[in-house]
């Protein structure tokens, strides 16, 4: 190992505590006081992480400086690319980029020829390439007007996109699912290496086991108001974890909540994992998830997931042993994927054995191997 490699992460922005920010955040105990390049970080937003965050080394663009950037954050994506070439690399020997698919182009930053580039892609930018998002562009007019004068300038930023995913000497995905993206969308072959997931201690404690649990970003294509609407006819209880970003939706969800829907907002990770220790499952009705550290984190809390039969998860989770899926994207088909699982049995272990596959252990270790061998292989080739 070359323990002195010189080394610096980009990262899209920083506002929000999930699974980017906590590849980002191992990244850092692999290679301590490393620094973090960024657009805008935004320490208001992150709730009880903001102080595991504020420990970083981050070093913001210009952007930091424009005034209400933070409600320009999905506007600056038009700007991006010019954005990162302002960031001068050229002092590392190796440069990490978290792409997480907010902005594209990061990988047209300033660095030394022969320093070594690597990608990591939580996923192609969604908005470029017709996955849903965060926001329903279609839900107002002055929206749907943006949305339509908006395909011109994507259209332009898909050719960079393209044309900035042929720039990094390695690429890697964080799954498979996100491979297969990059293999249609850039032609490129990714190497993936799963994100890492907190494995907590063994705990014997009893465990209530009276309430189903959903949650992480509250996001419209997470699915939140699947659960929320099959929940509230079932009449179990459901409790909701995550943020509280009111123009994700999340007043029309308190509209649709019965009385046994409890929103518990942004929770720490310590909340989080008791509420997972103590949830009948967790529910995940994400639509085309990237990987999903969410149902991972549950099973390794011991805990079954029941989940939308899209994305990542089907590479996480085995169907009537960790849980089950779920075929349709509706309330009607949750509400009959929950009613098979309360007949069922699912045991602890098998969801924490199943969870270990993806632990933070294993990808320090893939990581930190990945980089030092291709850094070689770099330095010899140059």
């Amino acid at each position: 190992m070359n323990n002195k490699l010189k080394i610096a992460i980009v990262h899209d922005y920083i506002k929000e505590y999930g699974g980017a920010e906590r590849f980002v955040e191992t990244l850092l105990e692999i290679w301590p006081n490393t620094p973090v390049y960024t657009t805008v970080f935004l320490p208001e937003f992150l709730g009880p992480h903001r102080t595991r965050v504020e420990k970083w080394d981050i070093r913001t663009s210009f952007l930091q400086k424009i005034p209400f950037n933070a409600k320009l954050i999905s506007m600056f994506r038009f700007i991006a690319p010019f954005v990162f070439s302002t960031m001068d690399l050229t002092n590392y020997d190796v440069v990490i980029i978290s792409s997480a698919g907010t902005y594209t182009s990061p990988n047209f930053i300033k660095m030394d020829k022969k320093s070594t580039l690597v990608c990591y892609y939580h996923t192609p930018p969604r908005y470029l390439y017709g996955y849903p998002v965060a926001n329903d562009w279609r839900n107002n007019i002055f929206r749907r007007t943006l949305l339509i004068l908006g395909q011109i300038p994507m259209f332009f930023l898909r050719i960079l996109d393209k044309r900035a995913a042929q720039i990094p000497d390695y690429v890697i995905a964080n799954s498979n699912e996100v491979a297969g993206r990059i293999r249609r969308f850039y032609k490129r072959e990714a190497i993936v290496i799963y994100p890492p997931v907190e494995i907590p201690k063994a705990d014997n404690s009893l465990r209530n086991k009276n309430y189903y649990l959903v949650g992480s970003r509250v996001s419209r294509h997470k699915g939140h108001d699947i659960a929320i609407k099959a929940f509230t006819k079932l009449g179990y209880t459901l409790k909701v974890f995550g943020g509280t970003f009111a123009s994700y939706g999340l007043s029309q969800f308190k509209k649709d909540a019965g009385p046994n829907i409890e929103f518990l907002g942004e929770v720490t990770e310590e909340k989080k994992l008791d509420l997972m220790k103590n949830a009948t499952a967790l529910i995940y009705p994400s639509e085309h998830e990237d990987f999903g550290i969410v149902p991972v984190e549950a099973m390794a809390a011991g805990t079954p997931v029941i989940a939308l039969a899209q994305g990542g998860p089907l590479e996480t989770i085995i169907d009537g042993k960790t849980g089950l899926f779920f075929k349709d994207r509706t309330p009607d088909s949750l509400i009959e994927a929950v009613k098979k699982f309360e007949k069922m049995k699912f045991k602890s272990e098998d969801c924490i054995n199943q969870a270990k596959k993806f632990s933070k252990e294993r990808f320090k270790r893939e990581m930190l191997q990945f980089v030092n061998v291709h850094t070689q292989e770099q330095e010899k080739s140059s």
